[in-house]
């Protein structure tokens, strides 16, 4: 079993929450999500908020914060070969009741079809919420053009401007 090593970023601001399924490789070596430079959640979040791209592990929760987006994943821990989402067996999910307690979370986003189906079947029980999904950033999901991604993304700008 692999452990999640990475915190949720959200403070009391947060009004969306974004999950993705489990950190890759990459993301748990430089401990922090969406690590691999070939996943475009970081070009995304920004053109979706309209700000630079973010570098450094810093500047990512500062664009996620002054944004009110929250964001984690839905496995806690699981067993995994490698980052293959296809391989992810023996899930434990996170328990999001550590945001959900402390933030006016209005709507949940989730990142791709594989963090879904763990939300489905672990935690909207839990959380008695629905959950949007989003078009996965990861490089697997080739068929998807970063405007299209952008495109699809903009509803948690729209969202969020609606829950102000």
């Amino acid at each position: 079993m692999i452990d999640h090593p990475i915190e949720p970023v959200f403070d009391c601001n947060s009004r969306v929450l974004i999950l993705g399924s489990f950190p890759s490789v990459k993301s748990r070596e430089e401990h922090f999500f969406y690590g691999h430079p070939q996943n475009r959640f970081w070009k995304v979040i920004a053109a979706v908020m309209e700000q630079e791209v973010p570098r450094s592990i810093a500047e990512k929760k500062s664009l996620l914060l002054s944004s009110g987006i929250a964001l984690w994943d839905v496995i806690a821990s699981c067993e995994i070969t490698g980052s293959s989402d296809s391989s992810i067996r023996n899930v434990v999910p996170n328990d999001l009741s550590c945001i959900l307690d402390q933030c006016d979370i209005r709507a949940i986003y989730i990142n791709g079809k594989t963090a879904l189906k763990y939300y489905d079947r672990h935690l909207r029980g839990q959380t008695g919420r629905d959950a949007i999904c989003l078009p996965s950033t990861s490089p697997a999901n080739a068929g998807w053009s970063a405007e299209r991604l952008c495109e699809a993304w903009r509803v948690i700008r729209l969202d969020f401007s609606n829950t102000k």
